[in-house]
């Protein structure tokens, strides 16, 4: 609904005991239009201007004169406001700041403004209607938000927000605005809001505490004093009013602006006389101004006054006349009176909105509280269902609905089953799944029909998902008992059922269940599509006790496969990356990487997920083709972009893009793409895999630039690697803490520390010191004490990978033609033109650096060659490592001359 572009109340009195708060607009439009008081040009500057304090102190009013002036001065206004029965309906605000600017305007000229984002913007904004296939996460929605305002700044600036009542603002809408306040200032933006400090719920507070920072910028609005509200007295009821009958006034509305206002009016109304004799009646009078006495006022104006007022307060502001005069089942004529009754009274008023028609608003909040308050509950319970019903009718749609719903009985009604399932669709085509999940969980209280009851628990399971897999695990496992699941839902339940197992730890339960269920199948086409799953998850799993018997069992699986559906491309992806992960012939990894890769993969295909995607593409990176990798990677991020999933999906993308170009040893590329990951990781959620990844490639990579002090200090801020993850994680956390503890100096810990890495990791069969070069670090904490050990293990972590597949099978590529041996079977030694052999300096280089890394720690009587000896020049086995045929041949190449590469190479 649209609200109203008048405010409540029309009263003439002037402002009083306001003068700071007078100045402080005047002073902010002064820089907001870069002109100081003596008439010259400055710079544009923006801010945030807040207005706080209990209800009636003239906020709005304040509000209201920015608002008049704003205008008057040539900037463009968006203007909104809470609604307390509205915090509930996704975007409620944003939507008001918004569609008063496009409303006017043609499709083309909006879609030019808001450009790429539309599609994800305009469904949140009302601007058009929800794509059934559209999802984008909030963070999406809110990057297309600041994009659009930004916009408009530049395009009709300056501009001027203003937000009354922000502590009723709905939750999306606020989250965005506290994002976005903080660049008030760069974009020359005035951005004023109003609120009650005591009723702020805890997505405002980060936004007051912007505000409060700044001193001339935040004001607390206090109650007038005896001698202001003695003015209004004798402005209202004339000059002789008594000292004694004006301090009573004030006494008795304790300085509230609007009670003291109310009060005059109705004692003008009454044609009481300003003196002490009336200081009885006066009472009277004031209890009538709210609460209690309020109401008994309303009754006196008769049936059709209080049903209206009732249905008007049910609706909430801005309520169209029409749809409240259906609930307050009036017809015209009595909807007319009605109104009219209740405009003389103060009590509502019938206001123009931006689309033409009439709504109706209350003249002040604390009426419409009072008002809904002293409704009855069955009756207002049964106005709720009248004004849902009403809404779908006239064509506003299940979302606007729904919030009406949320207040119904629960009835087993099918049709409040059916809008409230498509309220929550179209609130995740929005980008609101915490709108999405109340109108599930409400759908599911109704109840649904038996034949319907599981597809709510699937939904609803779904949309908790992000945010609580605990609780999603129960409604999905309840999902899978219901008698009347069909088996193509059955099979959905089943793939996010194991997801959900495997967000919350739990991977042997996943795979357990996906096994179960691909038993009891009788689809071909489903067993290998939850066999693909199964693989997936073992290859997360970072506790699995047979991951060396699943490896043979997912190699064997793939030998059999062509790549002919989505599912068997996925397996051939997953079996790729355990090449990898394990150290075996690139060829062989290659082969299935380009088979995986060749029918095409989506990264926001929701049901298959990014994981094997991303796998490939690092499959390719190892196995030395890291321009593919990083175009797969930048397609995977054009995909999540024109989705909208600029959360979790954007960061993990982000920083495995950086990982390549650390391993290509562009480091300050990396370090770049790798910040923007963690800083999206950051603004998500805290808990989210994506900042464990984030975190762990940073600091390697810092190490690499030799700021081993910048990567403690990042290590300490996020607490990284005190605890092993449940799910394998890249690079290692243990191993990289490991190498951060060498770094500092602390030999023992890192001993303790990459020791513990390489018996979990030998326990997985991850052999591949490119992927985590454990042993390598290992070797040079143990040159200074155990020159011995530390030569074992530099000879045999390279070794290790250098082994050949137990059952290497002929490339895809030799079957179809035949060619050169080198180039015919993936054997351990392929053919030498896949990657250039590291000039001999950069192996002199490399020595020279570990020798110096190990002189430290060695006692000054030691003979200088029993410490950097063995590392003078790499021995045979650490030469194989880098042979251009093994998937471990990707090395880390300096970014120009003198460039230092990363520590995997150093090693």
């Amino acid at each position: 609904m649209t609200t109203a572009g008048g405010r409540r109340g029309r009263t003439t009195t002037p402002l009083l005991e306001r003068e700071s708060e007078l100045l402080a607009i005047e002073r902010a439009l002064d820089g907001l239009c870069g002109t100081s008081p003596d008439g010259a040009h400055t710079a544009r500057q923006g801010g945030v201007l807040g207005f706080a304090g209990p209800p009636g102190l003239g906020k709005t009013t304040l509000l209201g004169l920015l608002r008049d002036a704003a205008r008057e001065r040539g900037c463009t206004v968006l203007s909104a406001r809470g609604g307390e029965h509205e915090r509930q309906v996704p975007f409620h605000v944003m939507r008001q700041l918004v569609q008063p600017v496009f409303a006017a305007m043609p499709e083309e000229e909006r879609r030019q403004i808001i450009g790429d984002w539309y599609d994800i913007v305009a469904p949140a904004t009302g601007l058009s209607a929800p794509h059934p296939d559209a999802s984008p996460d909030p963070q999406g929605v809110r990057d297309g938000l600041d994009w659009v305002v930004t916009n408009l700044s530049v395009r009709s600036g300056p501009v001027v927000l203003i937000l009354d009542d922000v502590h009723w603002a709905d939750a999306e809408s606020l989250a965005w605005l506290t994002a976005f306040a903080s660049r008030a200032g760069e974009l020359g933006m005035l951005i004023a809001v109003a609120c009650r400090p005591d009723e702020l719920p805890k997505e405002a507070v980060r936004l007051h505490a912007l505000v409060a920072r700044n001193r001339t910028l935040a004001h607390e609005l206090s109650p007038l004093t005896s001698a202001a509200v003695g003015r209004i007295v004798r402005d209202a009821l004339g000059d002789d009013a008594d000292e004694v009958f004006c301090r009573e006034c004030w006494a008795i509305t304790g300085g509230n602006p609007y009670e003291v206002v109310e009060l005059t009016e109705k004692g003008r109304a009454r044609g009481l006389a300003p003196r002490e004799e009336s200081i009885p009646h006066l009472r009277d009078l004031a209890s009538a101004v709210k609460g209690s006495g309020l109401i008994e006022r309303l009754e006196q104006l008769g049936p059709s006054a209080v049903r209206l007022a009732w249905a008007a307060a049910v609706i909430g502001g801005g309520g169209p006349t029409g749809i409240v005069g259906t609930v307050a089942a009036l017809g015209d004529n009595l909807l007319t009176d009605a109104v009219e009754l209740l405009d003389k009274a103060r009590i509502l008023t019938s206001l123009p909105s931006l689309k033409g028609d009439r709504v109706v608003e209350f003249y002040h909040p604390l009426i419409a509280t009072a008002v809904y308050r002293s409704i009855p509950h069955g009756v207002r319970v049964g106005m709720h269902g009248v004004a849902a019903q009403a809404l779908v009718d006239e064509g506003h749609g299940a979302t606007a609905a729904a919030r009406h719903m949320l207040e119904m009985h629960p009835e087993g009604d099918p049709w409040v089953v059916q809008q409230l399932r498509r309220a929550a669709r179209d609130s995740f085509s929005a980008g609101a799944p915490e709108a999405a999940r109340r109108y599930l969980t409400r759908a599911l209280r109704e109840p649904p029909d038996i034949e319907d009851r599981a597809q709510v628990l699937f939904e609803l399971g779904s949309a908790n998902l992000p945010h609580e897999p605990a609780q999603t695990v129960n409604q999905l496992r309840a999902a899978l008992e219901e008698p009347k699941i069909g088996p193509e839902l059955r099979e959905n339940v089943t793939y996010r059922l194991a997801q959900a197992l495997a967000h919350t730890g739990r991977m042997q339960e996943a795979t357990g269940l996906l096994d179960e269920e691909a038993r009891r199948t009788t689809s071909a086409r489903t067993r290998r599509r939850m066999q693909a799953e199964q693989f997936k998850w073992n290859a997360v799993d970072a506790a699995d006790p047979d991951a060396r018997g699943r490896s043979r069992l997912l190699a064997q699986y793939a030998r059999r496969l062509t790549g002919r559906d989505l599912a068997e491309r996925h397996i051939l992806g997953l079996r790729a990356w355990d090449v990898v992960m394990r150290g075996e012939p690139v060829a062989l990894a290659l082969d299935h990487a380009e088979r995986a890769l060749r029918g095409g993969m989506s990264w926001t295909d929701q049901d298959f997920g990014f994981e094997v995607p991303a796998a490939a593409a690092l499959t390719l990176m190892y196995c030395d083709q890291p321009g593919r990798a990083e175009e797969l990677f930048h397609d995977g991020i054009a995909e999540f972009e024109a989705k909208g999933w600029r959360g979790a999906h954007l960061s993990f993308a982000y920083t495995l893009l950086g990982y390549i170009r650390f391993r290509r040893g562009r480091l300050a590329e990396a370090e770049d793409f790798v910040r923007g990951g963690l800083r999206i990781a950051d603004r998500v959620d805290h808990g989210i895999p994506a900042r464990l990844y984030a975190v762990g490639t940073l600091i390697v990579t810092l190490l690499a630039r030799g700021r081993a002090d910048d990567a403690q200090r990042i290590a300490d801020s996020y607490h990284f690697g005190e605890e092993v993850p449940k799910t394998v994680v890249y690079p290692d956390p243990q191993a990289v803490r490991g190498r951060l503890l060498l770094a500092r100096g602390r030999i023992d810990e890192a001993v303790h520390e990459l020791t513990a890495a390489g018996d979990r990791l030998r326990q997985r069969g991850t052999h591949n010191p490119a992927w985590s070069p454990w042993q390598l670090d290992l070797a040079v904490a143990l040159a200074g004490s155990r020159p011995d050990r530390a030569r074992h293990h530099a000879d045999e972590a390279p070794g290790r990978s250098a082994r050949p597949a137990r059952s290497a099978r002929p490339c895809a590529s030799a079957r179809r033609s035949p060619s050169p041996p080198a180039r015919s079977r993936c054997s351990p030694r392929p053919s030498t033109t896949w990657s250039s052999r590291p000039p001999r300096t950069s192996w002199r280089g490399r020595s020279s650096t570990t020798a110096r890394r190990c002189a430290p720690s060695a006692p000054s009587t030691r003979p200088r060659s029993s410490c950097t000896g063995a590392w003078r020049r790499p021995s045979p086995a650490v030469r194989r490592a880098w042979r251009p045929g093994h998937a471990t041949s990707s090395r880390p190449r300096g970014s120009g001359p003198g460039a230092r590469p990363p520590p995997s190479a150093t090693a």
